[in-house]
């Protein structure tokens, strides 16, 4: 059997099948000798119905951006195993959704390895970056990463003057030799599955009561309508900027419902500007007027904008739901020729719609605003304890995430092998740099890193709590250091005075530092200018030329002068350093007119 162009990492012709952006892949292969080849296409059989099972229990009521965990059965080069991908759009949280989900999987069947990777190739490696071996690169980590029994490992360097990326089958061939990484690299994991919840937003939102009975039926619909809405174009939009074609939606009998997002899809559709399609104009005006007071008129139109967002959005997943490749829009147009069928017996009453589960509820949209005030705050690790589990900016799961970086920070300063990369010097040539070491140790060893005060910043930065470091002293904190730093410091200044002095003298020697505006040196100065830059030449006075030609001595420097100002014309009249200098001075020479001119 030829191999399939869909498989990935497959290559044509020297290029590599690149993954699109926003998309996660996954392989799933069973690694037992002993198996006949029919018995592994039914162990793979067994192991995807376990996975559609462990998917569907754990995100039963979760809403996916695009794409839910998805496997099919394929073959490459004799290899049998499971493939899918997943398209996450915006949301990154379902890509790890994905990992979360996969990694459960892989407890159940020891035998079971399995492969995880997008547009950015290993991503796993990112969060084991700190315990990975020098090695490994980007370039040759191509099925070197898999999850087994929970764990994640790594198939190491077979030959380590061979470095090259593995295909799929090298890599199964090598994949029990490879070694278990640091449980540290799948910390992002351990949020879930509360995180599925987490992520979920309800919000009363007025829309007509057809719209209400859709997502009731299918509230999965939600993601791509909000996705039409979002991505919206001329084309799409056509059905709702025409005033004479029927609507699916009209704003018609419209009702208030708690509606189920995720917090991206919400975020998505309130943060969009939108102007009114021209069947809901005059709308907004009408609730307004109809409600008395204004803080109950903010409310009903925050209600309403969001509805009419979300019915724009139903409206062009309807109208285009035979061109989208979307089986959820599919399942909506079905719908929507039921109820045509049905009339509007079919839809629900206020009374029914109060009876749905969590009919009124309406989280809080704290979580959208960012308070600066509180943010400044925070980073000067005084922010409110109250906002968030763990207390300072940001809820839990950011909090966790600064925690991590925090420590990591720390586990660099105290890593005594780290180079200033952050990673090892095994490798280095110690032949061509010991000697640019000795040199520059001795104009180093005065500059001192603190990283015990740099681990308490970025604790107090992020609001954590400060704790009193227990390591000892560094030689360079020592009082006596402290005043060995003080005494080269004088030093230091005492050799900067002196060659301040040099100068000085150097510059009064030729007389640049006699700043008498009516001396024969400035005269002369200004008029060498005006000569030399302007190009135009300046009358002098016939007894000043006659001195000059007689042989009378001119106290000025003629060569320090002529450098001076063609150093001054090659700024080009922009500002440099002859011209600064001679402005500190008191002087201001001509700009060069003849390019202007």
């Amino acid at each position: 059997m030829e191999p399939s162009t869909d498989i990935p990492g497959f290559v044509q012709e020297g290029f590599p099948r690149q993954l699109p952006e926003n998309c996660v892949e996954y392989i799933l292969v069973i690694i037992d000798d002993q198996l006949e080849a029919r018995r592994k296409l039914s162990a793979l059989e067994s192991v995807r119905k376990r996975a559609m099972q462990l998917a569907s229990s754990l995100t039963k009521d979760y809403i996916w951006q695009r794409d839910a965990l998805n496997l099919e059965v394929q073959t490459d080069h004799g290899l049998v195993y499971l493939h899918g991908s997943s398209y996450f759009g915006d949301t990154i949280e379902d890509e790890w959704l994905i990992v979360y989900l996969l990694r459960e999987l892989s407890k159940t069947t020891n035998d079971l390895w399995i492969r995880v990777f997008d547009s950015d190739g290993e991503f796993l490696l990112v969060e084991a970056a700190n315990v990975l071996p020098s090695w490994l690169s980007p370039e040759i980590d191509t099925n070197r990463v898999w999850i087994n029994q929970g764990s994640l490992h790594l198939i190491p360097l077979q030959d380590k003057a061979d470095k090259r990326p593995l295909d799929l089958n090298q890599a199964v061939e090598h994949i029990r030799g490879g070694r278990r990484i640091s449980p540290e690299a799948l910390y992002r994991l351990e949020k879930y599955p509360r995180q599925i919840q987490n992520a979920m937003h309800h919000s009363l939102t007025t829309i007509p009561r057809k719209l209400a009975y859709i997502l009731h039926e299918k509230p999965a619909a939600i993601a791509p309508a909000v996705e039409a809405f979002y991505l919206r174009d001329p084309v799409s939009m056509k059905s709702l900027r025409s005033t004479s074609g029927k609507l699916s939606f009209p704003p018609q009998d419209l009702v208030i419902v708690s509606v189920k997002y995720t917090k991206v899809l919400f975020a998505q559709l309130k943060s969009q500007k939108f102007t009114p399609p021209p069947a809901w104009t005059g709308i907004m005006e009408k609730v307004e007027n109809e409600t008395r007071s204004a803080e109950a008129a903010q409310e009903n139109l925050a209600r309403l904008e969001v509805g009419m967002k979300l019915t724009s959005g139903f409206e062009m997943l309807a109208s285009n739901a035979t061109t989208k490749n979307n089986r959820t829009a599919r399942e909506v147009a079905i719908l929507l020729e039921d109820l045509e069928e049905d009339g509007d017996q079919a839809l629900p009453s206020d009374a029914v719609i109060e009876s749905w589960p969590g009919a009124t509820q309406d989280d809080d949209e704290s979580w959208m605003d960012i308070n600066y005030e509180e943010f400044e705050k925070a980073l000067d690790g005084k922010g409110d304890t109250k906002r968030g589990e763990t207390g300072g900016f940001g809820d839990a799961s950011a909090q966790a995430d600064l925690q991590k970086m925090v420590a990591r920070f720390e586990s660099f300063l105290n890593d005594e092998t780290a180079g200033i990369e952050g990673a090892e010097l095994d490798d280095m040539d110690e032949d061509d740099d010991s000697s640019d070491y000795e040199d520059s140790e001795d104009e180093d060893k005065d500059v001192s890193f603190d990283e015990e005060q740099f681990a308490k910043m970025m604790r107090a930065m992020m609001g954590m709590p400060v704790e009193e470091s227990t390591r000892s002293k560094q030689p360079w904190r020592d009082e006596d250091k402290k005043g060995q730093v003080e005494e080269v410091d004088e030093q230091e200044d005492e050799e900067i005075r002196q060659l301040t002095t040099q100068m000085e003298a150097e510059l009064n020697s030729h007389g640049a530092l006699q700043l008498d505006p009516t001396s024969r040196k400035l005269k002369v100065l200004k008029q060498k200018s005006a000569t030399d830059d302007r190009g135009k030449g300046v009358q002098h006075d016939n007894e000043s030329e006659e001195s000059d030609d007689d042989g009378e001595e001119v106290d000025i420097d003629y060569n320090l002068a002529k450098n001076l100002l063609e150093s001054f014309k090659s700024q080009g009249g922009t500002a440099g350093p002859v011209g600064n200098m001679l402005g500190m001075f008191g002087m201001q020479l001509p700009r060069d007119e003849e390019h202007a001119e």
